[in-house]
């Protein structure tokens, strides 16, 4: 053999010997990353269960989602049968035609990016194939610095996506892929994106739309369509080409399509936003709640303290991420687990709610006090304030910003601080019908916010305690706190029905007589205190006037009366029965509602009368499923006998008397006072039973109505109770609270879905009840009507 011949053989060898010890390498490599001795390598368990972050959903009853509970992820979870044709096969035409033919790395496309990586071209595309992509996603390339890691890392998603492969079928993979994206704009997954970018639900997509989302899968941050619809719409128009190119659509189709605009209706993800934010926040916060430590608390919160651990231990809402595990024995995370949280509110009340608080405010409340400023001369407290009190109130706001916070962390004074609260600064500040840019002084924005009135709105279902409609306030952006369930104000006369709900257990009626006279307590000090009435009519003034007129009219001689008859002690045990756990201050000025209650706790008790005396807690959520549909919570509301039958039945009657002739006849005659309102909200038919409520200045007024199918309470007022109506016509509760429950009610009424008719209404009467209750009847039987003086 010539020494050619040898060389020659020689030179095959070991060419062949390196081919093949690359091939034995790589198969090497392959096989230490595939069993981790080459750094982390998802297991078994870890490919068949990946670690998914869903935010959990809550609904409406009715059906609508309200909002999403998330911190990272914006994700909600779609089945693939919800995902329409299009979007699938627009996924594969542009991102890996060639997905149903291969196990997770597709050679010819690395070929193609080979050649051309070498001729230059970089058009021909990308390499990786959706299972390699989602490989990416599921363990994302963290803390990568050098290119050597940048390649083992590839390496290792060849060998992931090839197990993705064999633990899960095309579909799963795809649905996994759509159901893991980001598509910014806190949109992650393919629901989010749909309703984030298109306000729809996946399966409603349309090709065009379905086009520009997989568009973005290029490269969401470069995509975006917020910021660049023009470089969207030609990405868009790039996917419906290869969706044309693999025969997916017709070139009419496609010509069709890229005719069509983006078409966006981008909602913006913000927890401020969105339908009921009150509402969610009491929600969330009810649900993450600890066990309360009393060292957790301020030392001027002892009560808050009571409440809460009473909540902790009788409430199975309040903590119940903290009470309750699940099977890996972790607390449920409502941001992370994909939990569906289903509520008592119904959308179309909830709406209603909203629009009746805002029809009130923003056209006849605000525009009535605007129009009283210049009279005041600070403005916009009341001019009964000293200027000494004003800024004291003012130094108090002024420690409340957090402008000040930053400069008394910088070691600024509080005269320093205040120079620069007087130095106009550009802001944006609410207005009603949105929020304008303003240069003003911050001193002048807090006079700006204190100036509104807020209202409170709750209505719950009056068999079912179901909560229907929650209202905290009237712009959840500028004015956060909740007066439905966390703030509490003086509830002024609304507090009477208690009153005469233990003059009905103890024999009265609605009928009864009783002197319209003075009356006089004396107290503990030997002081003489006597309840005054605002105006003293002299027809009926030493007269004997019934209880319904007394309560009907809000006369505090009349309640003043029925106090003397029993003892304030009394009356507290009687508001604890009907769910009232606000302190309340056993004294003989409790008959001009002092105490602070909160609306919440005012909706139930009321709610007591027209359920026959049953005092039903109102809860908010019926169940809670986890991501998988299975129910792990149900709830139920709490119910008890408060008072008996004849006596709820009897406060009917008197509450009814306020409405039919008293301080809520408004409900009755929509021409009443339409000076100070813009569109009618009377004339109501329907049996309602219910009491206004007006606090001392005027401060505070409340409305309370109940009826067979609703019970619902409003409370109007300002952040401060130095901030109010100069008069009793416009401060009082018929005028500040009144027109927003029926402006409500008939917006409910309005519509038939809700199913409610005016003609079909009425209180359930107990079996066996006797008493007359027409009290013109009984006085013209009467010809010799008996002193009351020693009723008792």
């Amino acid at each position: 053999m010539s020494e050619t011949k040898k060389s020659f053989k020689k030179y095959i060898l070991i060419f062949w010997s390196i081919v093949g010890l690359g091939i034995v390498s790589v198969f090497l490599l392959f096989f230490l990353i595939a069993k981790g001795n080459l750094g982390f390598m998802p297991s078994f368990e870890d490919l068949e269960n990946p670690q998914n972050i869903l935010a959990s959903e809550i609904y409406f009853e009715d059906g609508p989602t309200i909002d999403k509970y998330f911190n990272q992820e914006n994700r909600t979870y779609v089945n693939f049968e919800n995902l329409p044709p299009h979007l699938i096969n627009a996924l594969v035409a542009t991102e890996d035609v060639r997905f149903y033919d291969h196990s997770g790395i597709d050679f010819r496309g690395l070929i193609r990016v080979f050649k051309g990586i070498v001729t230059g071209d970089t058009s021909s595309g990308g390499g990786s194939t959706l299972s390699q992509q989602l490989a990416k996603m599921l363990f994302p390339r963290d803390g990568l610095s050098s290119s050597m890691e940048l390649v083992m890392r590839k390496f290792k998603e060849w060998v992931i996506a090839v197990k993705l492969e064999r633990s899960y079928t095309k579909e799963e993979i795809i649905l996994m892929y759509l159901n893991k994206y980001d598509y910014l704009n806190n949109a992650v997954g393919i629901r989010s994106a749909a309703d984030v970018y298109f306000n729809t639900q996946p399966d409603s997509l349309k090709l065009h739309q379905a086009a520009m989302l997989v568009g973005m899968a290029k490269n969401s941050s470069l995509f975006n369509p917020v910021r660049r619809p023009e470089m969207v719409l030609q990405r868009r128009n790039v996917v419906l080409n290869q969706m044309e190119k693999y025969g997916y659509i017709t070139p009419e189709v496609a010509d069709s399509a890229k005719k069509m605009p983006l078409d966006l209706e981008y909602k913006k993800v913000d927890y401020k936003l969105g339908p009921a934010p009150y509402f969610r926040e009491y929600l969330r916060l009810t649900l993450t709640a600890k066990k309360p430590e009393r060292e957790n608390y301020a030392s001027w919160q002892d009560q808050k303290f009571i409440e809460d651990l009473d909540e902790w231990e009788n409430n199975p809402l309040y903590g119940w991420c903290n009470k309750n595990t699940k099977p890996d024995g972790e607390p449920y995370d409502i941001y992370a687990d994909g939990l569906k949280i289903y509520t008592t509110l119904d959308s179309r009340m909830q709406k209603y709610a909203v629009q009746a608080v805002e029809q009130h405010l923003r056209y006849d409340l605000q525009p009535l006090f605007d129009g009283s400023l210049s009279d005041l001369r600070n403005p916009p407290f009341a001019n009964n304030m000293s200027a000494e009190d004003v800024d004291n109130l003012l130094n108090n706001e002024i420690r409340k910003s957090e402008r000040y916070r930053v400069m008394n962390r910088a070691g600024k004074s509080l005269n320093e601080i205040k120079k620069e609260f007087n130095k106009p600064v550009d802001m944006t500040v609410f207005k009603w019908g949105g929020a304008v840019d303003t240069l003003m002084t911050p001193m002048d924005s807090i006079k700006y916010y204190l100036k509104f009135f807020r209202s409170s709105f709750m209505a719950m279902d009056t068999e079912s305690g179901k909560v229907k409609a929650y209202v905290g306030g009237p712009n959840y952006q500028h004015f956060m706190y909740d007066m439905v369930k966390g703030g509490k104000r003086q509830v002024g006369s609304t507090v009477k029905p208690f009153l005469y709900t233990l003059a009905m257990q103890n024999g009265l009626t609605p009928c009864t007589k009783v002197p319209n006279v003075p009356q006089q307590f004396i107290l503990w000090d030997g002081s003489i205190y006597e309840p005054k009435d605002s105006d003293v009519d002299p027809e009926t003034d030493g007269k004997m006037v019934t209880l319904k007129w007394g309560l009907a009219n809000s006369k505090n001689r009349i309640s003043a009366w029925v106090l003397k008859q029993f003892t304030p002690e009394a009356v507290v045990e009687v508001m604890k029965r009907l769910g009232i756990y606000s302190p309340i201050d056993p004294q003989p000025s409790m008959i001009y509602g002092t105490s602070d209650i909160t609306l919440y706790e005012m909706v139930a008790a009321f709610n007591t009368y027209a359920n026959l005396g049953v005092y039903i807690k109102p809860y908010f959520v019926t169940r809670i499923e986890d991501r998988h549909g299975n129910v792990i919570a149900r709830f139920v509301p709490e119910r008890q006998e408060a008072i008996d039958e004849q006596t709820a039945y009897l406060m009917l009657n008197l509450l009814q008397g306020v409405i039919d002739q008293g301080t809520g006849i408004r409900l009755r005659f929509s021409n009443l006072f339409r000076e100070r309102v813009t569109t009618d909200y009377g004339s109501f038919s329907m049996p309602i039973a219910g009491k206004t409520g007006t606090t001392q200045n005027h401060s505070d007024g409340w409305f309370i109505g109940t009826t067979p199918k609703l019970t619902a309470g409003v409370w109007t007022g300002a952040d401060l109770r130095s901030i109010h109506f100069k008069t009793i016509a416009s401060g009082q509760g018929a005028n500040m609270a009144l027109p927003i429950w029926g402006y409500f009610y008939k917006k409910v009424l309005a519509d038939e879905s809700i199913g409610y008719k005016e003609d079909e209404m009425e209180f359930k009467k107990p079996a066996g009840f006797n008493i007359n209750l027409d009290c013109d009847e009984l006085e013209n039987r009467s010809s010799n009507p008996e002193e009351f003086d020693d009723f008792f």
